[in-house]
């Protein structure tokens, strides 16, 4: 019988959990190393590797990966599956093995490289995502391409909704990798097509804010979604105050008003968009907390006019 293959997981934080559940499940994990993440995620993985009895190391910055070549030697992985590991690997850890190292990308390449594939989705309005699996070079997100799988992208996600879909769905592209790893003789792979291939930053304000003038009401619900939760919502400014819409809708009446221009206040916010259609905002984020939009209309019931 063939001896089981040993993988070394590299991860980033929560996304990657159920896939190492699923992983160390089936026995094929022999470690985890996790990158930039918070104390209590690293001691959560710390006591679980413990129990499990695999290795573990916490890389806390870009820094710190000068110690994982040796770990790596140490452990004698068949493969390292790399799932939202921060940090760029070098060629000196990459020299491990050819084809030894497998990144899982949360979008599909080479249209979304780049560290939030899932932001640029959703505000995008993309109706179809993937998870992408490809062997690593030293570039982000460049390596030959095994396969993308896809997921569909729905309506009424948000960034944590994608988010968590992906995450679930990571665990059984992962699974299904080792399993092509464990039993196939070699693993059919094809370059990336650069004509394609796009590179997203991390998104900054200007990426994260809405401009009533310019942007559509569709355009401005991705927005709101594709930032909800991680940046608490999309950034605006309500009559002079910074504030972050946090969840609206799509309402299809047309109105007469001026882009930005508040044409309802009672239960919800209705805002004027500059294709003659509406968003109602439901809730949102200001300095006094976050809370409904009547309930803000309460506060502050002289703001009852326009989005600057």
């Amino acid at each position: 019988m063939e001896t089981q293959k040993k993988i070394l997981v590299l991860c980033g934080g929560k996304f990657a959990f159920p896939a190492l559940q699923l992983l160390a499940f089936e026995n094929f994990m022999c470690g985890i190393g996790i990158g930039g993440a918070s104390e209590t995620i690293v001691d959560a993985l710390e006591r679980e590797s413990e129990d499990n009895n695999l290795g573990f190391k916490s890389f806390p910055d870009k820094n710190s990966i000068s110690g994982l070549r040796q770990w790596i030697d140490g452990l004698k992985p068949d493969y390292i599956f790399c799932i939202s590991f921060p940090y760029l690997i070098p060629e000196t850890v990459l020299s491990y093995g050819e084809q030894k190292f497998i990144n899982f990308h949360p979008g599909p390449l080479p249209q979304y490289r780049g560290a939030m594939p899932i932001f640029e989705v959703l505000k995008n309005q993309e109706t179809e995502t993937a998870i992408c699996t490809h062997f690593m070079n030293s570039e982000f997100d460049k390596g030959n391409i095994i396969f993308n799988d896809p997921v569909p992208v729905e309506a009424e996600d948000t960034y944590g909704k994608l988010t968590v879909k992906l995450s679930n769905r990571m665990a059984h592209v992962a699974l299904n990798m080792a399993n092509m790893l464990q039993f196939a003789s070699s693993i059919p792979n094809q370059p990336q097509d650069e004509r394609l291939s796009c590179y997203f930053e991390k998104p900054r304000l200007s990426d994260t804010y809405i401009n009533w003038n310019r942007m559509n009401a569709e355009e401005i619900i991705a927005l709101i979604n594709a930032c909800n939760p991680w940046n608490a919502g999309a950034d605006a400014t309500l009559q002079g105050e910074q504030v972050k819409i946090i969840a609206a809708e799509l309402l299809d009446e047309p109105h007469d008003q001026m882009a930005g221009t508040i044409v309802s206040a009672i239960d919800s916010v209705q805002i004027a968009c500059v294709d003659n259609q509406q968003i109602t905002v439901s809730i949102l984020s200001t300095d006094y907390g976050i809370m409904t939009a009547s309930q803000y209309i309460t506060l502050h019931p002289e703001k009852a006019g326009i989005f600057n």
